[in-house]
Order: structure tokens, then C-alpha cells, then sequence
């Protein structure tokens, strides 16, 4: 969620819409350059393009940046769970912007400022109670102890193994080797476990496993679990 322009012109990033839909962003590309295509024709579409740096590998790719209209025209083909997201993380943006700057010197601004955090406040104390048996199995499966394979990671969302390691393939998650990349290793999101077999001529060839973590199996289940796979 940093590849957020606040401008004059506030703008979210295809980026940050794959994240908050869990969808491909790949698909939430080819969705927006369509509805760009149709709102503004082919020259239109270029006027939205930008790129981004993967971290991972030091190349720019391309995103989209839209406005909150042409946003809302996109995920209005989405789920509701997915729009709620995007409309929630729009407000959070408009929000900010407007923010007043605080003024020490004005009691009336500081009375306001005052109510307004102490009703922020009852909203969280609210929210957090009502969240709280979800966020406690979220917490203990994050910081538990015992990893599981990759097999019963796919079995847990309901995804085949093969298509399961092509997915996060495809995501930059796994490389092309079946192994985490090195930001995900130093989340804490997987583990490499490293084993020796000998073989007939006594031979030591080693070999290495990806187990997913607690805090990994949280991940790729707020990542994947809600998505629907062809």
C-alpha cells in the first residue's frame, strides 16, 4: 500500500487494488485497461499508466494509477467483500488529505480535536471487541512454533499442489526453484529446511524443503483463501 500518489490529484495504484482485492494484479490490469479503453479511448489509456520497481529483482513494471471515479467504476464487478475494501481505503485517503492542521492557540479547534479522538477511540475499543476471538486464532497461528509443507498449505486453501506452486511462481513469491524468495524468508512467512541423502557410491547430495510458517499460513490464506480459482 505505499504506491499511493497524494497529490492535488489523489490516485490508487492497480498495485494497491490487487493487494486490498487479493486478486492477480496481472487480472486487475488487463480489467483496468479495458474499462479504460471503453471510458476514454486508446489514447485515454496512456494518460493512466506508470510504472513501479519490484524490489525484488531491481526491474520496473507497469501499473495503472486511477482516480477515485475510474476506481470505483473497476471494482464495481467485484465482490462486495472486495469493493467494501477499496471504498474503505478510499475514505482513509480523503480522510487524511483532509485534515485540518492542529492549532494549539485555538481552544474551540482543540475541544473539537478532543472529541473527535475520543470517539475514534470508542470506535477502535468497539471494533477490537468484536474482532477479538478472530484476531486471537489470527495471533496464535501466526506466532506458533510449527510450520507445515507446502502440500498441506495448498490442501488447507483448497488448491492443487501444482497449481498452488505455479501461483506463487507467478506472484514472485516462489522462485523458479520452488524456494521463497529472500524478503519472504526474512518475514518469517517460510522456512528452507536443508537435508544430505547418500547416495550408492556414498555420494552426499543435498536437498532443500520450503515449509510455510504460522505467520506464513496467515498470509496465504488472507492472500488466497477468499479467492475463487478457475
Amino acid at each position: 500500500m505505499n504506491e499511493i500518489a497524494l497529490s492535488s490529484n489523489l490516485t490508487m495504484s492497480s498495485r494497491e487494488i490487487a493487494d486490498l482485492t487479493g486478486k492477480r494484479h496481472d487480472n486487475v490490469m488487463r480489467d483496468a485497461r479495458l474499462m479504460l479503453l471503453d471510458l476514454h479511448g486508446v489514447g485515454g489509456v496512456l494518460s493512466f499508466e506508470d510504472t513501479a520497481l519490484n524490489e525484488q529483482n531491481g526491474q520496473r513494471y507497469p501499473i495503472f494509477l486511477l482516480p477515485k471515479r475510474e476506481t470505483l467504476i473497476l471494482v464495481s464487478g467485484y465482490s462486495i467483500a472486495m469493493r467494501a475494501r477499496i471504498i474503505d481505503r478510499w475514505q482513509e485517503l480523503e480522510e487524511s488529505r483532509a485534515r485540518p492542521a492542529i492549532s494549539l492557540n485555538d481552544p474551540a479547534f482543540l475541544r473539537g480535536a478532543l472529541l473527535e479522538y475520543t470517539e475514534r477511540v470508542m470506535r477502535l475499543e468497539a471494533t477490537v471487541a468484536e474482532q477479538a476471538p478472530a484476531v486471537e486464532f489470527a495471533k496464535a497461528v501466526r506466532n506458533t512454533n510449527d510450520s507445515i509443507t507446502m502440500s498441506q498449505m495448498a490442501s488447507v486453501l483448497g488448491i492443487g499442489r501444482n497449481r498452488f506452486f505455479s501461483r506463487l511462481r507467478a506472484d514472485h513469491i516462489l522462485m523458479a526453484d520452488n524456494l521463497p524468495y529472500q524478503i519472504y524468508k526474512d518475514r518469517g512467512l517460510f522456512r528452507v529446511i536443508e537435508s544430505v541423502w547418500i547416495d550408492d557410491a556414498k555420494e552426499p547430495h543435498p536437498t532443500f524443503k520450503t515449509v510455510v510458517t504460522g505467520r506464513g499460513q496467515v498470509f496465504l490464506q488472507r492472500k488466497y483463501g477468499t479467492e475463487v480459482t478457475a
